[in-house]
């Protein structure tokens, strides 16, 4: 398989279904891996450092019940010293990730009280958001592989 991370995880062998489906979704890889690029590893960190954005990342994937994506993000993630500011990152990380209709103007509002840029606000809403896609696609290659 190819250097993109959803392929490395699923570890397709050659010729069977899941590795068909990947190859004829190309498009689909390359964008996703480009995704993960902007989000996870951009160039402009702002204030959500990459260690930061890969412990956030595993957490999501944890709260998405797949140790194998949050393993691969732990790897490269450390969460740093806890203050206000992260408590309410992993406050919300955690409303986003398993209950996102429950959010509200006064979680943003929370967020900014702790002293979360506007900016930061929406690269995490971009971080959550693009890990939710990576579980829910990665949840649905396992399936076409387990009913091969």
């Amino acid at each position: 398989m190819g250097s993109n991370v959803i392929e490395r995880l699923i570890e397709a062998p050659p010729g069977s279904p899941v590795a068909e489906a990947i190859a004829a979704r190309g498009e689909l890889m390359r964008a996703s891996q480009a995704n993960y690029d902007a989000v996870l590893t951009p160039a402009d960190p702002g204030g959500l450092a990459r260690p930061l954005r890969f412990a956030l990342a595993a957490r999501v994937a944890r709260l998405g019940g797949d140790e194998q994506l949050a393993d691969h993000y732990a790897a490269d993630g450390a969460l740093p010293e806890p203050d206000g500011r992260l408590a309410a990152i992993l406050r919300h990380v955690e409303l986003i990730a398993t209950t996102p209709r429950d959010a509200s103007r006064a979680d943003i509002a929370a967020l900014q009280a702790a002293g979360v840029a506007t900016a930061d606000i929406v690269r995490l809403s971009q971080l959550i958001a693009f890990v939710s896609y990576q579980l829910r696609l990665i949840a649905g290659l396992r399936l076409i592989g387990a009913t091969a």
